[in-house]
């Protein structure tokens, strides 16, 4: 490993390589997060944690499911619906999976325009955005309700193994929330972005700081990891 070296007076000391070299970096603050705001590091480091928790629901959902020596019920049935006298299998989770990933492709153009200072086209694709996750959550109400009234509950179902009631509102209710608290979030800084509050230097929430459209931005990160949360359960509890 290199040790820190000046090589002409005045002028800032060599960067040390290795592990060392990154606990300088988080232990000095000076390079860490030299060109990124508290806003953003401290989204990046509450998408981490939440990251922590949704790989142990899935690893636990894993673990319940190759241990039960009962039959785990067929995703492909179970989330099947009968439209016009047809049987389809998983329709109504591809267009839930459908009208989340599309909502990314708003909230990425909604940040494009935010940092133009566009506010009317940011304001109308974060909301637009806003309408995709809470249809979502409407599709997904409507999924938990179908499966109640056929006899779904945390402690068991009628296919087969019960862990798999638990697991289903589990998983799913906790992604569903963090959707819900995404779409509230969204409708509030749309309605801040349309009214001028950043430029104007309003008082109030997120709006202390004139032209801080960096907080589109950061409702975008949160946005996107909920989208690729949704992938993995999508991947893992109903293609498997």
């Amino acid at each position: 490993m290199a040790e820190t070296v000046l090589t002409n007076p005045g002028q800032s000391p060599a960067r040390l390589e290795g592990w060392r070299g990154i606990a300088a970096d988080w232990a000095s603050d000076q390079r860490a997060f030299k060109n990124v705001s508290w806003g953003k590091a401290m989204m990046w480091i509450f998408l981490l944690s939440d990251t922590f928790i949704f790989s142990c629901f899935l690893l636990s959902y894993m673990t319940a499911r190759m241990s039960t020596t009962v039959p785990w019920p067929n995703p492909s049935e179970v989330f099947a619906l009968n439209i016009a006298g047809q049987h389809i299998p998983l329709i109504l989770i591809a267009i839930m999976t459908f009208v989340l990933i599309s909502s990314s492709g708003t909230m990425a153009m909604a940040v494009n325009f935010g940092y133009r200072r566009d506010r009317v086209r940011t304001a109308i694709l974060m909301l637009i955005t806003a309408a995709f996750g809470a249809t979502f959550v409407g599709m997904q109400a409507f999924e938990w309700t179908k499966l109640i009234m056929e006899g779904v509950r945390p402690w068991g179902n009628p296919w087969g193994a019960p862990q798999f009631g638990a697991s289903f509102f589990m998983i799913t209710g906790f992604h569903g929330t963090h959707v819900t608290i995404g779409v509230i979030f969204l409708i509030a800084i749309a309605r801040k972005v349309f009214r001028g509050d950043f430029d104007v230097e309003r008082r109030g929430f997120f709006t202390s700081r004139k032209g801080y459209y960096e907080i589109v931005e950061i409702t975008g990160l949160y946005w996107h990891f909920v989208d690729l949360v949704w992938v993995f359960i999508f991947a893992f509890f109903y293609l498997w």
